[in-house]
């Protein structure tokens, strides 16, 4: 092995590495992955959702070829408090166009096919390695050390998600501190496919995508997640690390408080616990990149920090996806030029500009920023919520509309809300 030089070699198999490869080795390069889980996706054990419009050109009708779950169907928004809970649900019909479909899946088994493909279309991959270091010659990135061994290649694929040593030794992907990053805490809970329907009141193939701000993250940035599989539930809490400090709560113990809530007891009532995972979330936005290319070497996916999270939904799959297509289309490229440098690699940067990756983050570049707000996830839910008590709990006692509104309203402060809105409307 190490007299050996590939094309490529990508540093980690999730969904971002495995769809470089794919698409690099389709074009008849020759592709090294090395993953360190025991198989790819073993060390993706949560589940999450897909958005299909990236995936859909790379393998048409993805819908019914793919490990998937369930088609995302529900929508739904809630403002949760330590007593109370308030949602919003929109139901949506699924259109024609399958690029405007999203799917929940389950990463363990999702990323094992995507390996899959890759390996059927001639990528080499290594599991149970852990590259611990980066070969590099002259200014250039020319292979990676794993297991003791020296592996050289053309190029270097960095897909080995938010928490890469690798990228922060050499300065690349994005800048990793407490202020750019959240931690997941997720469980897959498993309660049979009937009862998934029943619950939540959804069709045989059809599921929710469930988003909660309130007290599921103890009030603080951050919020809870559900998605439901076709037997199980995807359920955690996710919490920006810049707020450890102000917390006595743990993140586990969010989301066991967040399981044992009253509003969210009943729905997972006799359910069985089969995965426990946590892992960094990337939430730094644009302003957090550093950079994502240089001389032999790209960083796709969560190592470049690329997830969108907007309140209403959260992204990042669909963002990998495209950065592997970039990172597979500039690598082709150069080595058509037999070119490698940084000013021919240069081009991955220029294809996710070009792309919806790079328009969205700068479009919701100062939505970071403006979620990092304690009102947002303190006042805001439990305004809300005191609104909807005032308007449905009927005491007998005669009050004109607007006197209910208007006290909770000024408990927020009416400045605090007009300012919150305009700062609100700009970030989007």
């Amino acid at each position: 092995m190490a007299e050996d030089k590939f094309d490529v070699i990508i540093v980690g198999g999730g969904i971002a590495g495995c769809i470089t490869g794919y698409l690099l080795a389709k074009e008849g390069l020759e592709v090294l992955l090395v993953e360190r889980g025991n198989t790819i996706g073993a060390k993706n054990t949560s589940g999450g959702r897909i958005y299909a419009h990236s995936i859909e050109p790379i393998f048409p009708n993805f819908g019914q070829i793919a490990p998937i779950e369930r088609l995302i169907t529900r929508e739904r928004l809630s403002f949760m408090t330590q007593d109370e809970n308030f949602t919003m649900d929109y139901a949506l019909k699924p259109g024609k166009n399958k690029s405007e479909l999203s799917f929940s899946v389950l990463r363990v088994k999702f990323d094992e096919w995507l390996g899959q493909k890759a390996e059927e279309a001639g990528v080499s991959i290594i599991n149970g390695i852990r590259v611990d270091d980066l070969i590099r010659q002259d200014g250039k990135i020319c292979g990676v050390i794993a297991g003791g061994e020296e592996m050289k290649s053309d190029v270097v694929v960095l897909a080995d998600g938010a928490n890469s040593t690798i990228c922060t030794k050499y300065g690349l992907g994005y800048e990793l501190n407490p202020h750019t990053c959240a931690v997941g805490v997720k469980e897959i809970i498993e309660l049979g496919k009937d009862k998934i329907n029943d619950i939540f009141n959804v069709s045989q193939n059809e599921g929710v995508a469930w988003l909660f701000a309130g007290s599921p993250s103890n009030a603080y940035m951050g919020g809870g997640f559900l998605y439901t599989n076709e037997t199980s539930i995807s359920l955690g809490v996710v919490f920006g690390l810049h707020n450890c400090s102000k917390t006595d709560i743990s993140v586990p113990s969010m989301l066991e408080n967040f399981k044992n809530h009253d509003f969210i007891k009943p729905l997972i009532k006799g359910g069985k616990t089969t995965e426990y995972s946590a892992h960094i979330v990337p939430e730094g936005g644009i302003g957090a990149m550093k950079k994502i290319s240089d001389s032999g070497v790209v960083v796709t996916g969560d190592a470049a920090g690329l997830c969108l999270n907007v309140g209403y939904s959260v992204r990042g799959m669909d963002l990998a996806v495209q950065s592997g297509a970039a990172a597979a289309k500039a690598i082709i490229n150069a080595k058509q030029n037999n070119d490698f440098s940084a000013k021919s690699l240069l081009q991955y940067d220029e294809l996710l500009n070009e792309s919806f990756v790079m328009r969205d983050l700068k479009l919701y570049k100062n939505l970071p920023k403006f979620l990092n707000n304690e009102r947002i996830f303190r006042d805001y839910p439990c305004m809300i919520n005191s609104i909807m008590r005032d308007l449905f709990v009927i005491d007998g006692a005669s009050k004109p509309l607007m006197k209910k509104i208007l006290p909770r309203l000024k408990q927020v402060g009416y400045t605090n809300i007009i300012k919150d809105v305009f700062k609100g409307a700009r970030s989007i």
